[in-house]
């Protein structure tokens, strides 16, 4: 059995800070896509690319409708792949819609959005992780700061950053409304908390966090070195974030709802390896096994 050499330590007895050793743009220079070379560039130094106007307002109707389908369907709801708020029991989260819709399955198979994927990634892709977000006004709670590859490696075997995901709103994305927060440049840094993972751990931290989490001391550092970057924008806008960005998002106590579509796009060459620092691999509806590339 081959070993993967862990460039990224996490989950041990301290926090520790480690220089990114990936690159962040793995195509060559020049190469086609639908991302300019200035957009490239801004992803490279910044950690994300948004796009106003990604999808049309036909289409948004499309999503949303099958968003609301899927979250007022007794049997989704039932499914292990729906996450529900712990206070009011109202589905948060949707895991798995490529699978479970063919509604979603066309969205990831769009060139729009595939095609970002692969031109950052430089590779065929496949999809790690998709799920649908609801957040819905008056108390939905939010998501606190952490980065996405910090899990995907520690809990999932995921060996480098070469992973890209996009967040597509389905809603108006308010400054008041619970919107996705960034550090800017905080993907070129990789934290590896502190504290063993316990067995299970996704039941947990699906709804609250706890494994994984940095420190207050870590955040503070990250926050004044970077600064934060709140996303507002219609709906259809997306945006395009590193697997290593330091992001997070707040409770939605406005009566402005707030959806959207995440899916995570993983190089074929970076295919998930045993967990590097989790005692069992999370289910393949959070954590995908099957690599075959998104056609």
């Amino acid at each position: 059995m081959t070993t993967v050499t862990d460039l990224y330590p996490s989950r041990g007895a301290t926090e520790v800070s480690v220089p990114r050793q990936d690159p962040v743009v793995w195509s060559e220079p020049g190469a086609p896509g639908p991302i300019p070379a200035d957009g490239l560039r801004s992803y490279e130094r910044d950690g994300f690319l948004t796009v106003d106007r990604l999808i049309e307002d036909d289409e948004v109707a499309e999503y949303r409708a099958e968003l609301e389908r899927m979250v007022t369907d007794p049997a989704v709801r039932a499914d292990e792949r729906s996450i529900v708020e712990p206070a009011s029991q109202e589905i948060r989260s949707v895991f798995e819609v490529h699978r479970t819709s063919e509604v979603f399955a066309r969205l990831v198979r769009d060139e729009r959005v595939v095609g970002r994927a692969r031109q950052i990634l430089g590779s065929d892709v496949y999809v790690h992780q998709s799920r649908i977000n609801v957040k819905p006004g008056f108390g939905a709670s939010g998501f606190y700061w952490h980065s996405d590859f910090e899990t995907w490696h520690a809990e999932d075997g995921l060996p480098n950053m070469r992973t890209v995901s996009v967040s597509i709103a389905l809603t108006e994305n308010y400054d008041t409304n619970g919107g996705l927060m960034i550090m800017p440049g905080s993907h070129r840094t990789f934290l590896g908390c502190s504290g063993a993972t316990p067995k299970d751990n996704y039941k947990k931290s699906l709804q609250m966090q706890d494994a994984g989490t940095p420190s207050d001391e870590a955040l503070t550092r990250f926050a004044s070195e970077h600064g934060i970057k709140l996303f507002t924008g219609r709906a259809g806008s997306a945006t395009w974030f590193d697997c290593n960005c330091m992001h997070g998002s707040g409770d939605n106590i406005t009566p402005f709802p707030r959806s959207n579509v995440f899916i995570v796009f993983n190089s074929v060459e970076n295919a998930a390896v045993e967990p590097f620092a989790a005692p069992v691999r999370r289910p393949e509806f959070i954590g995908a096994r099957d690599f075959t590339p998104v056609g």
